[in-house]
């Protein structure tokens, strides 16, 4: 698909979700809409150009030397031409799912995925907010990828989804009320639901949690709770300077919730 077309149904879909939030909100915000989604995007306008110049060179070469090849997993296989795709897109998706697993899981590279986490609410602006160093340190890991961007900014949007339609979503798909637990800083709640499109990787590794209402949930990390300590300048900073215990409050240790009786899988409202 040519990147004009790519980049136009990117465009209209942020603009759609964009409405759908002001509107519907799953969230309430506290924050004026137009001064996150500047900052946001302000930050992610420097990861884009980072990306650019870090992954022309050596991604688009790779990809049309595979592609003339026929090499690859899958092209391996002697299958019908829908089955490689889904299979392609589904080992695409589960490499993501790790990926965002491994950003969390190390301490280095926890510290270039933070200033995702630090913003003190979520909405569509936040699918944009990576700080340059980790989609830099990401092109080696993209190579064998497809960028998944429709499913990662329709599951960080605020929208709110009647709940029902969600549920019937949600046992495919990543969803807004599902990602936002992830963002929550309660940590047993961020160490939760990684998947970027397929919820199968979440259910597979024992990561998915859903029973977590919404108006329960404190979006960002407890050790940025000042939204002066999130701006752009102290964002593109953050990975290179000294890092402070994530999960403690300034003045208040870790937060915590009490045990939430039935079922992780059934989602709440």
């Amino acid at each position: 698909m040519p990147a004009w077309i790519t980049g136009l149904l990117v465009l209209t879909e942020f603009c759609l979700l964009i409405v759908l939030e002001l509107r519907r909100p799953l969230r309430p915000l506290g924050e004026p809409k137009l001064t996150r989604v500047a900052r946001n995007l302000a930050v992610s306008t420097l990861g884009a150009l980072s990306l650019l110049i870090a992954e022309r060179p050596f991604v688009q070469p790779l990809s049309g030397f595979v592609d003339r090849g026929e090499l690859g997993l899958v092209k391996q296989l002697p299958l019908p031409g829908w089955l490689e795709i889904v299979l392609a897109v589904s080992l695409m998706d589960y490499t993501l799912y790790l990926w965002h697993r491994l950003m969390h899981r190390w301490a280095w590279l926890w510290r270039f995925h933070l200033p995702h986490h630090v913003d003190l609410e979520l909405d569509v602006s936040t699918a944009l907010r990576f700080h340059f160093s980790e989609l830099v340190m990401s092109v080696p890991w993209r190579a064998g990828q497809i960028a998944l961007m429709m499913s990662i900014l329709f599951h960080h949007s605020n929208v709110r989804l009647p709940i029902e339609i969600e549920r019937r979503l949600n046992y495919f798909i990543i969803t807004p009320r599902m990602h936002g637990i992830h963002h929550s800083i309660i940590r047993s709640e961020e160490e939760s639901n990684f998947s970027s499109g397929l919820t199968l990787w979440d259910t597979l590794h024992g990561t998915l949690k859903l029973n977590v209402r919404q108006e329960e949930i404190t979006i960002g990390v407890p050790a940025y709770r000042d939204s002066r300590e999130v701006r752009v300048f102290d964002v593109l900073m953050m990975p290179f300077r000294r890092q402070r215990p994530t999960w403690q409050l300034p003045a208040d240790g870790e937060p915590s919730r009490p045990h939430i009786p039935g079922p992780t899988s059934k989602l709440l409202p």
